[in-house]
């Protein structure tokens, strides 16, 4: 990749994070000041931009998106729980339906792979959904304690991928025979080593059962799926970090849509949020699905990394304070 390219990407990167601060400390500010007067048109808006700093940065991390947007906008907005989870499964979706084209035609995205995967996951997503929105007409606290526990598990996964060694281009070990039986291999070109790089998944029945505590916690929560795809991906199945990462943007493409639908069908879906953020995602995820191609595989290790440690603080400060103890 050339110099001026490659100044690019961490342009691109740049302005994505710069926007990201700037809207996330308007928003604050609006939040905390309540003598600040603000026109209607400003919280749209203001979700516009949020979510295009979001769909830049989702899937060079893996992520549809939900992981970030969820917390934020539970944490700085006074919308409903329900419409927030609501529109951030939707926006996941969204925004991981616009970048897996170019995934797809690039080879960093394998179907072989994802397709057995999304099987399990679909299914416990749905039951994820249903439990997530039972819980909160039922137990108004419960969804606190369920927030805190996800904060933990947020921070073990960050604690894992941040000690894991080689991880960029994971060394595949004994391949199972699930893997071999589907052909879950293939190869793809890394512009920045100017080589091929061929991987095989491994121990693909411990991931399919890992895949399915991430459906069903995906559909709970309206998060998507890529905070733990990634992981799973990169570290179960030995795959490198950009097929894990354009691979789990794949899965979020079906696995999402399946427990939308519940939300959808429960009138949990708010038209004021969903507008604005889903055309955030889709433009944003656009230019991110470029950028993800072209950058270094340490960059979107990093990037990844910093939204799994900023969403589990998130996610612990919210449950800690609906529960009024911060």
């Amino acid at each position: 990749m050339s110099r001026r390219s490659e100044l690019g990407v961490y342009g691109v990167i740049m302005f994505a994070l710069i926007l990201l601060f700037i809207m996330l400390g308007t928003a604050a500010a609006a939040n905390v000041a309540k003598v600040i007067e603000l026109p209607n048109y400003y919280w749209p808006l203001s979700l516009f931009f949020l979510t295009l700093a979001i769909g830049i940065l989702a899937p060079m991390a893996g992520v549809g998106g939900g992981v970030i947007f969820v917390p934020l906008v539970s944490a700085l907005y006074t919308f409903n729980v329900d419409f927030v989870r609501g529109t951030g499964l939707i926006m996941a979706f969204t925004s991981a339906l616009a970048a897996a084209p170019k995934f797809l035609r690039t080879g960093l995205a394998s179907l072989r792979i994802a397709l057995p995967v999304v099987a399990v996951a679909a299914s416990t997503s749905i039951l994820g959904a249903i439990i997530g929105l039972y819980i909160t007409a039922a137990y108004p606290q419960g969804k606190y304690y369920v927030l805190i526990a996800l904060g933990a598990i947020l921070f073990f996964i960050f604690a894992v991928m941040l000690t894991a060694k080689r991880v960029e281009f994971p060394e595949a070990g004994r391949i199972d025979g699930i893997s071999r039986l589907l052909s879950m291999n293939g190869a793809y070109f890394e512009p920045t080593l100017n080589k091929l790089i061929e991987y095989k998944a491994t121990r693909v029945p411990l991931a399919l059962i890992a895949f399915a505590g991430v459906g069903f916690l995906a559909g709970m929560f309206g998060l998507g799926a890529g905070w733990a795809n990634v992981p799973v991906l990169n570290l179960v199945m030995s795959l490198p970090i950009k097929v894990s990462t354009s691979t789990s943007i794949l899965i979020i493409t079906m696995t999402d849509a399946t427990a939308s639908w519940v939300y959808l069908s429960k009138g949990a879906v708010l038209p004021l949020l969903v507008v604005p953020a889903v055309t955030g995602m889709y433009i944003g995820s656009r230019v991110g699905a470029v950028t993800a191609v072209k950058a270094r595989p340490k960059v979107i290790r990093y990037i990844f990394l910093a939204i799994m440690l900023f969403a589990a603080v998130m996610d612990i400060y919210k449950g800690l304070h609906g529960l009024g103890i911060v």
